[in-house]
C-alpha cells in the first residue's frame, strides 16, 4: 500500500495555506493587543483589577506589562515574517506562539478571558504553520 503524501491532499493544504495567511494577520492583531495591553498593565491602569494574593508567578501589574509589551513587539516582527513566507517567519511563528501561550497560562489569574483566547488562537496559528507546506519549501 503506497504511503499517503500531503500532496495527494489538496484541500487541507489550502485549508492550512488560508489559516497560515489567517494566521500571519492574527499574530499581527494579537501583537498589536498584547503591546496595548501591556500598555495599559504597565501604566497601572484602572481597567486591570488584579485580586491575585497568593498567586506563585506573581509580578506587579508594571512587571506584565512590559512582558507583554516585549512578547507582543516580537510577535509583531514574526507576523510580518510570516507575512513574507520567509522559513525564519515559519518557525519563529512556531516558537513566539508557544511563548505566548506560556506568558498568556501565567497571566491567566490577572484577566482570564483574554488569556484563554490569546492561547486557543496561539494553537490555531501553531497548526496552521506546521501544516502547511508552501510549493517553494518543495
Amino acid at each position: 500500500m503506497a504511503h499517503s503524501t500531503d500532496a495527494e491532499h489538496p484541500v487541507r493544504q489550502g485549508v492550512a495555506a488560508g489559516t497560515s495567511i489567517a494566521a500571519a494577520v492574527l499574530l499581527l492583531v494579537v501583537g498589536v493587543l498584547s503591546i496595548l495591553q501591556g500598555i495599559s498593565a504597565a501604566a497601572s491602569d484602572d481597567l486591570l483589577i488584579v485580586g491575585t494574593n497568593d498567586y506563585i508567578y506573581k509580578f506587579n501589574t508594571s512587571a506584565w506589562g512590559w512582558i507583554h509589551i516585549i512578547v507582543g513587539g516580537i510577535v509583531v516582527i514574526t507576523a510580518i515574517g510570516l507575512m513574507s513566507g520567509a522559513t525564519w517567519g515559519r518557525v519563529a511563528a512556531i516558537i513566539i506562539a508557544a511563548v505566548s501561550i506560556v506568558e498568556n497560562f501565567l497571566w491567566l489569574p490577572y484577566y482570564p478571558a483574554w488569556s484563554l483566547l490569546i492561547i486557543a488562537l496561539d494553537v490555531v496559528v501553531i497548526w496552521a504553520v506546521t501544516t502547511w507546506k508552501p510549493a517553494n519549501a518543495r
